[in-house]
């Protein structure tokens, strides 16, 4: 089995393999095929979509049936796909947990029909990592040469011609970020190693980079003035209204459970408080009885991707403990892994808003909520 059969979820025998979560070229593998035979606007050079058709497939489209994969601004995904096409790089910072990803990995797919030419920004990431390194029996064996190379994302979306995402940037050491400087600037590798043509891989038409950044990691390594001069910077913010983000909650929620062998549908009423629950506690629910004072706020990022990674544990918890939906007693029993990552006082905080806010909120799933507040670990 190659490794791509292994990614699209195929089996030598044909049957599924256990795929947990496929690129985005691959779950909407149908709508991509669709966009390109339909696409007659004009394409910047070496895209394989036109920006309209791209826009489409990350927005969605209601008369062609294209679904919204990307719940935010319109507008900043039209600017995230003009930058794009020219020769600066793309950078989307905001709060954890806003979709950078999502969006970074949606465009390149759109764009280049491969959203896997990733780097994982950190503390550890190395040059090699982003460039090329070498295989080193080969490299003794033969010395340096094309077949003992190893390229690296970026090298491979320069030669290929695709976008690559490079993830968490300000993770990375100051000298590992400022290796991108030639490379978005020259658009060109240098390889000394090699002799002749094969120490220069030029970018093809249709290379490009998209970077994402967290605004908390402001200050771990900061981007140099140089480097962010290539840069388009664009901001994602949280989703502004409750109804469009409880929709999205309980979209990812219902795939993942699924994939998770839960049969049942995340209860509605549950998810509703809460992704209540969740907005409160970002807007910083005072303990006077206030909401958005921002006294009372978690350190810990209360973001709507760890609202439907709690739901998700919640619906786990509730089916193959039980085999029922979960519950709101499930809820409380599954947020403090997610409130008291950064401070001990996350969960005080936690533990008045359920004490003094929530009995002052109406419905039966509230009530449960609050009933269960014992249920929240020491």
């Amino acid at each position: 089995m190659t490794g791509r059969d292994a990614i699209r979820g195929e089996a030598p025998d044909g049957g599924a393999a256990p795929v947990q979560r496929p690129p985005a070229e691959v779950r909407y593998a149908e709508e991509l095929a669709y966009l390109r035979a339909d696409d007659r606007d004009p394409r910047p050079p070496g895209w394989e979509l036109s920006l309209r058709a791209a826009r489409r497939f990350v927005i969605g489209d209601v008369e062609t049936g294209i679904g919204r994969k990307f719940v935010g601004n319109p507008s900043l995904v039209d600017r995230a796909l003009v930058t794009l096409a020219t020769n600066r790089g793309l950078m989307l910072v905001g709060e954890p947990g806003t979709a950078k990803s999502l969006l970074s990995e949606l465009i390149a797919a759109a764009v280049s029909g491969d959203s896997t030419l990733t780097v994982q920004g950190g503390a550890a990431t190395t040059e090699d990592q982003i460039k090329y390194g070498w295989n080193y029996a080969l490299l003794v064996a033969e010395g340096p040469s094309t077949r003992s190379l190893v390229p690296a994302p970026m090298l491979r979306g320069m030669a290929e011609g695709r976008l690559v995402r490079f993830e968490e940037i300000t993770r990375c050491p100051l000298e590992v970020q400022d290796s991108l400087l030639s490379l978005l600037s020259e658009r060109v590798v240098a390889i000394p190693e090699l002799a002749g043509p094969d120490g220069m891989v030029f970018a093809r038409q249709g290379f490009n980079v998209i970077a994402t950044a967290n605004t908390r990691d402001r200050g771990v390594n900061e981007m140099s003035a140089a480097l962010k001069r290539r840069f388009n910077f664009e901001t994602v913010f949280p989703i502004p209204d409750l109804d469009t983000e409880l929709a999205l909650v309980e979209a990812e929620v219902t795939t993942l459970l699924r994939r998770s062998g839960v049969e049942p549908p995340p209860d509605r009423e549950v998810l509703e408080v809460l992704v209540g629950t969740f907005r409160e506690l970002r807007a910083g629910a005072g303990e006077r009885g206030g909401s958005g004072s921002g006294q009372d706020r978690p350190s810990a990022v209360m973001s709507t991707a760890e609202a439907v990674s709690v739901a998700h544990a919640v619906g786990v918890r509730g089916w193959f403990l039980r085999g029922e939906p979960g519950s709101a007693a499930d809820v409380v029993a599954c947020l403090a892994g997610t409130a008291a990552k950064d401070s001990p006082e996350d969960l005080a905080r936690l533990r008045r808003y359920l004490e003094q806010q929530v009995p002052h909120r109406r419905g039966p799933q509230w009530k449960a909520l609050h009933d269960a507040r014992h249920l929240l670990a020491d």
